[in-house]
């Protein structure tokens, strides 16, 4: 049995990596002060729970006392409010982060994992992505994610501690919350499919993008926690237009729901694909095809409604 924490552990995410680690036996500590995560996400979950800020550096380092493991994924998500509230950003997400690794300096070979984001490759349009190439963040969140990347390597350089930095393409999967107004493409596909409401797409729908299911992504961070160090990409490697994607969802949930096209987002990445082989060489292999990923969460969220009827 060993002792993890999970900053960010009652988020989409999160929750999902706190419930295998509990799952396997293993002690777990949740921090998160519930700006975008929910308390409901670590319902029936034996986890220790601290409402709390990662920017506070004192209760950190109280908290993770006796770590062997931190998954750190708690941070300033929102794009637009990255650009809205730089300061705040670059508190959480980068001097958050620097308390993380201070925190972990204290406890004898205690990992940091760090969810990192293909945010960081920028619109740079060569495919696929490669950890090798050079990144060109635009955006605050994807600056203060590459920070956490630096710091990382950093603080394995100089003080030894042990630490990998998972750049996630798009994650999906049950509890992504389809109300955020930053909310991503599947849970809102499927609540408008299930409710048989027009599917809002912007563009001409044949963007692409590197879908990976989120049980998956525990996966990526268990094996980041055993082996590995510096940065790799976490997806499929594998693109899939919005429109089939949308599609997809429709024919699953035998929808009635007409898909819609708008103007094009002005910024939006018009096409993502990663090379994951760097990781895959240490041994990770998703499980999940699109298809199967996409009836679980589909299923998830027929419950969700069911229940909220």
């Amino acid at each position: 049995m060993k002792n993890y924490v999970v900053t960010g552990g009652a988020g989409f995410i999160g929750s999902h990596i706190t419930e295998y680690l509990l799952q396997m036996g293993h002690q777990v500590t949740v921090i998160d002060n519930l700006r975008t995560g929910f308390e409901k996400n670590l319902k029936g979950l034996n986890a220790r729970f601290f409402e709390e800020d990662i920017r506070n550096r004192t209760l950190i380092n109280k908290i993770m006392k006796n770590t062997d493991c931190i998954f750190h994924l708690a941070a300033l998500v929102s794009v637009p409010e990255s650009i809205e509230k730089i300061n705040e950003c670059v508190d959480i997400n980068t001097k958050g982060t620097i308390n993380i690794l201070e925190a972990a300096k204290q406890n004898s070979n205690c990992k940091v994992v760090l969810s990192s984001s293909a945010a960081n490759y920028g619109n740079n349009p060569i495919l696929p992505k490669l950890e090798t190439m050079n990144p060109e963040p635009m955006i605050p969140y994807a600056i203060t994610k590459l920070d956490g990347e630096y710091y990382l390597k950093m603080y394995s350089n100089y003080y030894s501690v042990p630490t990998t930095s998972l750049r996630y393409f798009n994650v999906f999967g049950p509890r992504q919350n389809p109300k955020s107004a930053y909310a991503a493409a599947v849970p809102i596909f499927i609540n408008k499919a299930l409710k048989n409401e027009p599917i809002t797409i912007y563009g001409d729908g044949q963007q692409t993008r590197d879908f990976i299911y989120v049980k998956d992504v525990v996966r990526a961070n268990i094996l980041a926690s055993q082996k590995g160090n510096g940065t790799y990409n976490v997806a499929l490697g594998h693109s899939t237009s919005i429109l089939e994607l949308a599609e997809t969802i429709k024919e699953i949930t035998n929808s009635k729901s007409q898909i819609q096209f708008l103007k094009e987002r002005s910024g939006d990445i018009k096409h993502s694909k990663a090379n994951p082989s760097k990781f895959n060489q240490l041994g990770f292999k998703p499980q999940y095809s699109i298809e199967k990923a996409l009836l679980e969460t589909i299923e998830f969220y027929e419950k969700e409604l069911a229940v909220s009827k």
